[in-house]
């Protein structure tokens, strides 16, 4: 009879891929949606405002 070696050792290290591959999904979908729930700073939405002024100067400007 023969037996083939390493097999159990191979289902056990997909295992403990599989396994971390879940942990890292878990802890970055957690950092994802904490992110998504930050506010946004008042600087940047400045900025927003500022770039969509410019835009519509330069789309009124095309216009004439």
């Amino acid at each position: 009879m023969s037996y083939k070696t390493g097999v159990g050792r191979d289902v056990a290290r997909a295992a403990r891929v599989e396994n971390s591959n879940a942990q890292i999904a878990t802890k970055l979908r957690a950092l994802y949606l904490s992110v998504q729930d930050e506010a946004i700073p008042d600087r940047f939405l400045d900025l927003l405002e500022k770039l969509d002024a410019v835009e519509r100067q330069s789309v009124s400007g095309v216009a004439e």
